[in-house]
């Protein structure tokens, strides 16, 4: 039997080919869950535009971070 792994909650921009207004480089997204999308190898974030929207995972390394600075970065994101 194969041992889940907790999803990632955020995903780190490595690539914004084709979505330069979207999506910029290096900047960390917080993740919308979507498990359909996800059987697609799809990720649903929320980009520049404010809205959530789908991107294939290749754009992002996904990442987490220690309970204190998750706080921060979510607290952040609620904030704008």
């Amino acid at each position: 039997m194969k041992a889940q792994t907790k999803p990632k909650p955020f995903a780190l921009c490595i690539d914004n080919t084709d979505y330069r207004a979207s999506l910029i480089p290096g900047k960390v997204y917080r993740i919308v869950p979507d498990p359909k999308a996800a059987r697609d190898e799809l990720v649903r974030i929320v980009d520049e535009s404010g809205e959530d929207y789908l991107y294939h995972k290749s754009h992002f390394v996904f990442v987490d971070f220690p309970p204190a600075v998750k706080k921060k970065i979510l607290a952040l994101k609620d904030a704008a």
